[in-house]
């Protein structure tokens, strides 16, 4: 599982979609993590807090470049991951596929 998640994590970072099944199987994955997480969840620190992303992919990856890659840096997301932007689909498979490849890494 963890070279699938590998070439997902690829395809995302490039600005791609995930085939519908692959998509749907990752939905399923990070599901899974959700349901285990507490609604109040632990952060490790340091962390590094995320404002609103709105689709915006290119600033999502320019945030990464300048805060640290995961698995190397702890991330808080606050939430509003879509809507305004152009890449809502691809922002949120990026997130997502961070969230099943490294759980405690991404809240």
């Amino acid at each position: 599982m963890s070279a699938q998640l590998d070439d997902w994590i690829s395809l995302a970072k490039e600005c791609q979609y995930l085939p519908e099944n692959d998509f749907k199987r990752l939905c399923d994955i990070v599901c899974e993590i959700l349901l285990e997480e507490s609604n109040v969840q632990p952060v490790s620190t340091p962390v590094t807090v995320c404002g609103d992303i709105h689709g915006q992919f290119y600033d999502l990856e320019q945030l990464f470049r300048t805060g640290g890659h995961v698995p190397d840096t702890n991330y808080v997301f606050l939430g509003d991951f879509v809507d305004r932007g152009y890449y809502s689909l691809e922002t949120l498979t990026r997130l997502l596929t961070l969230k099943a490849r490294f759980p405690n890494k991404i809240t």
